[in-house]
């Protein structure tokens, strides 16, 4: 048996790791998919013109309407915000 390490035998180590490397690149696409996809894609472009028509039927100026949009969008974006918390944690903050 493999040397123990951290409570892990290397050999259940090296097993879990050829798990992830199988697995990890599928869920990684079908994640890329599901937020770049021609179908998300869509409904994001969909939703941002429902928001912005609805603040310019308000009765919102243009300038507002548009700062609230790229708000929204904003928050809407889910890789930006995996990237901000990946940036994050990098950096030490939480």
């Amino acid at each position: 048996m493999g040397e123990e390490k951290h409570g892990m035998k290397t050999g259940d180590m090296k097993e879990m790791l050829e798990v992830f490397s199988e697995k990890i690149p599928t869920l990684l696409n079908s994640l890329t998919d599901a937020i770049y996809g021609k179908d998300a894609s869509a409904k994001f472009g969909a939703a941002v013109a429902d928001f912005y028509k609805t603040l310019k039927g308000s009765g919102m100026t243009d300038e507002q309407a548009f700062k609230l949009t790229e708000q929204y969008m904003s928050s809407l974006n889910l890789g930006g915000m995996i990237a901000k918390a990946v940036g994050r944690h990098r950096e030490g903050e939480e």
